[in-house]
Formats: C-alpha cells, structure tokens, sequence
C-alpha cells in the first residue's frame, strides 16, 4: 500500500482545527458555533472543508441527532494535544508572572489525589495565580500505559509510583493504607488479624493499570488471596460499601481521616507491613525549563508539605 504524502502544514488552515474540536466536543454545528462565537453558516463551511480533508463525514445524522464516526472519535484526543501545543508554544514567554497570567494548568489526577491535593492546590491558585485555570481531569488507564504520548499536552499526570518509568517526577506526599471494617461487625475485635482478612469478604478497587493497591499485593505475599465480593473503580465509595456488612476494605490514610463517627465504619491499622503510598507529579521532559511549569512544580511542592503528617495506624492526622 503506498503511504499517504507527507503533510504540509504550509497549505493547511489552523483555524480548522479549533472548529474541528468544536464539532468534535459539540457534535453539533449550532453548539459548535456559539462556543467558538462564530455564525452557524461558517462552521458548516468548516465542516465541509474538514470533510474533504479527511474522505470522511465525521458526524452523521442518526436520528435527531448527530454521532461521531470512527474515525471521528479517534481524533479527539489528537485534536485537544495538537490544540494544548498550539497554545503552549504561543502562550510562551521568557518570563513568567503568575499574578498575571491567563494560562489554563491541566493535570491528570485520581478521584483520590482530587480529595487529597485538589482543595488545597485550587487554594493555593486562587492566592498567587488569581487569573490562572487550573484543570483538574481524570485518568484513563491509556494515560498510564502512553504516559511518554499523553504528557506532551499535559501539564502532569498525579500518581504513586510503580505505574510510570523514565519520565521526571516530583514526590508530593506519603500516605499509608488502612482497613476498614464496619462498626457493626462483631467478627472483628479492636485489631483486625490476618486470619479476619483471609475470612471475611472484601471491596476491592478492579485492578487495572491505574489502579490496583500495592498492600494487596502484599497481603498476597502471605498466602492471602482477598475474596472480593464487591468490585468498584473508585476508592471513594469503598467506606459506603463497607457500612453496615461483614466486609473489608483497603483505603489510604487520608481518605479515612475524612470518615466522621456516624459513617458507619472502623479504622484499623493494617496487620501486616504494608508499604506507604508515595503520591508523586509526572510530567514530560520537554517541560523541565518551562518557568511557568517550574512555578507549577513549586507550588505543588510547597501544597504538598503543607499536608498534615497521617499516622500509619488510623489513618488520623497526627498533631505537630
């Protein structure tokens, strides 16, 4: 098969590509032409020509609506990283006043880094960044396993380490995981032992790329395989699942000093050593003499040691 001739970014219109977003993101041209504050009749004229480009529709009609095609739906997430360059390589500056700037900060993050780092960190930029965005988006495990890829667009990826190698990181704080048991179970005496672990049923968080727990895996190591009886993909939602059951649950420390007295649940240290979570920023290379991304770095850094010590053993935070 012959390949296709090597583009030439010289013949081609860049405004298309923020109307090709619009489309993509509306999937509809009036929607897409009121976010881009443009008339409908010149996005249909986008549209066409972005029809042509590609030999393909695009959107279709089904309906009362319009749908992605396949090819359409492939191109979303290159078209927000050829936008998010874009405006990176116009937004930069010698100089950086972070009283001053405009610019949107994306990070990937967890639901858990989100509760842990994200009310201080939207703090900390509504005092030195006041004009600034931050963004705040969930992970995908394709984030994870092309995290080389998905990095040129971001700003950094929160995570612990084990998931993500040979790229620049900066730790941000430790945690330690805790079990949690209900208030209402009798099986479980002021301790929980191993025995209680190997016996009772769990919540377990699905193990995939981006989110499997590191104590499990530990807890394995001694001849324990956790009978999980209820599968999530959040650990937000593992101290609800836990109330009011026979069943176990491993969650970090932090989270758990969240729990009040009346949510029904337990604290417990864990019987075995369970390594600490460090949670850490990932970012790509390319961004390492950015002065904005270094003023990003150091605010996170400064966000992170303003965190509260947690005890390994309940999960509390520890007093200075």
């Amino acid at each position: 098969m012959d390949e296709a001739p090597p583009l030439r970014l010289a013949n081609l219109d860049l405004n298309l590509l923020l109307s090709l977003r619009a489309l993509l993101t509306e999937r509809n041209v009036t929607r897409a032409a009121a976010a881009l504050g443009l008339s409908q009749p010149a996005v249909s004229a986008a549209l066409a020509r972005l029809r042509r480009h590609f030999g393909d529709e695009l959107l279709v009609r089904v309906g009362n609506r319009y749908e992605l095609t396949p090819l359409a739906a492939r191109l979303i997430d290159r078209t927000e990283a050829a936008v998010a360059g874009i405006e990176r390589v116009f937004s930069a500056a010698p100089d950086f006043d972070p009283a001053a700037t405009t610019r949107e900060f994306t990070l990937l993050v967890s639901d858990y880094a989100t509760s842990v780092l994200g009310p201080p960190l939207a703090a900390a930029f509504a005092r030195t960044a006041p004009r600034a965005r931050l963004r705040l988006c969930p992970h995908r495990p394709e984030d994870v396993t092309g995290a080389a890829e998905r990095l040129r667009a971001v700003d950094g990826l929160l995570l612990p380490h084990g998931f993500v190698d040979d790229m620049p990181y900066l730790d941000l704080y430790e945690d330690h995981w805790v079990v949690l048991v209900a208030t209402t179970n009798d099986r479980v005496g002021e301790t929980v032992t191993l025995d209680d672990l190997a016996a009772l049923p769990w919540v377990t968080v699905y193990h995939r790329p981006t989110a499997f727990i590191p104590a499990a895996q530990q807890l394995r190591a001694h001849g324990i395989e956790p009978r999980a009886q209820v599968v999530v993909e959040s650990f937000l939602p593992i101290p609800d699942l836990v109330a009011g059951t026979d069943r176990v649950g491993l969650l970090q420390g932090r989270l758990a000093a969240r729990l009040r007295p009346d949510d029904g649940v337990r604290v417990l240290p864990c019987p075995f050593t369970a390594t600490p979570l460090v949670e850490a920023m990932w970012w790509h290379p390319t961004y390492d003499a950015d002065p904005a991304h270094r003023w990003l770095r150091g605010l996170l850094t400064e966000v992170g040691a303003d965190l509260p010590a947690i005890s390994a053993a309940d999960g509390d935070p520890q007093q200075e």
